[in-house]
């Protein structure tokens, strides 16, 4: 039986962003972010920073992506937990393509006029924080998705597994790693949270952070669990949607057989094609090739 020391039996719909967007949602740690990817920038801050991140595509509400703009450059940062998957290059196209439209209405440019619009550059990240013998550098759209030929659209990410000791990415990495282990010991219970927070402080992994969030366990809580509550919403929706798709097919079949039935009693009883198609509501053309197989 599940208490208030475990995970809800229902997250709320307006659960916490989770860790990832909530804290690279916040200035500070941002900027620690686009300098642990250009390092060799000192002289952006905080103010420089436009945070664009969009709602899920999918899902209304942000999830494990985070976008924002430095001056010309786009950076789009996703976060691919302990499963690998190569969809998460499709994940990025999407996403950029959906920041790119809202950029557009947001800067008021004219796409279908014949000046040519402004863009700032991609740059498409993905944090990968499992574990994986083969690492690759990058992973290209054209690559993995069409055996390396030359497409209309090529979509390079590049991905990130540990960080640099000590900066902000390798500090989220380690967090996420130290909370699993406890999940491991605890299950998915408070005292999973608390102690993952107690051992983040005293390693000194994103600590600024949580002293300030761990005075809001139950929030940090709802964060970390509310992925997952995602995940098996988004997949029981799948399930249902399929299951719905393929009963419907099924009932367009049946609908179509017992039609054509009785379209062909009809006209073997000398009821006209146009007769037909008006009793069944289906069209003159349609009725004929089916009269036509009973008539070869």
């Amino acid at each position: 039986m599940e208490t208030s020391d475990t995970l809800p039996k229902e997250a709320k719909h307006t659960a916490k962003d989770s860790v990832f967007t909530d804290l690279f949602g916040k200035p500070k740690y941002l900027l620690q972010l686009y300098q642990a990817i250009h390092p060799e920038d000192r002289e952006t801050t905080a103010e420089d920073i436009s945070n664009v991140t969009i709602k899920n595509i999918f899902l209304d509400q942000p999830y494990n992506d985070v976008g924002f703009q430095v001056g010309e450059r786009l950076i789009i940062l996703a976060e691919c937990q302990s499963s690998w998957t190569k969809n998460i290059i499709v994940r990025s196209l999407m996403y950029l393509s959906q920041t790119y439209q809202e950029y557009i209405e947001s800067t008021e440019q004219d796409v279908y006029g014949s000046r040519k619009i402004v863009l700032p550059e991609p740059e498409l990240y993905v944090i990968f924080i499992g574990q994986r013998k083969k690492k690759p550098e990058y992973l290209c759209l054209s690559e993995e998705f069409f055996g390396g030929k030359e497409c209309a659209v090529e979509i390079k990410v590049k991905i990130i597994y540990n960080g640099e000791k000590g900066d902000i990415i390798n500090q989220y990495v380690r967090f996420t790693r130290i909370y699993n282990e406890q999940v491991r010991k605890f299950g998915r219970t408070r005292q999973a949270v608390l102690e993952t927070i107690r051992i983040c402080i005293g390693q000194d992994v994103l600590k600024e952070y949580l002293e300030d969030r761990g005075k809001e366990v139950v929030d940090i809580k709802t964060m970390l669990f509310d992925d997952e509550y995602i995940y098996r919403t988004h997949i029981k929706s799948e399930r249902r949607q399929a299951a719905e798709k393929a009963a419907k097919k099924a009932a367009e079949r049946a609908t179509k057989e017992a039609n054509k039935k009785s379209a062909r009693r009809l006209y073997e009883r000398g009821t006209s094609i146009e007769e037909i198609a008006e009793i069944l509501e289906i069209s003159a053309d349609q009725i004929q090739q089916w009269v036509d197989l009973i008539t070869v």
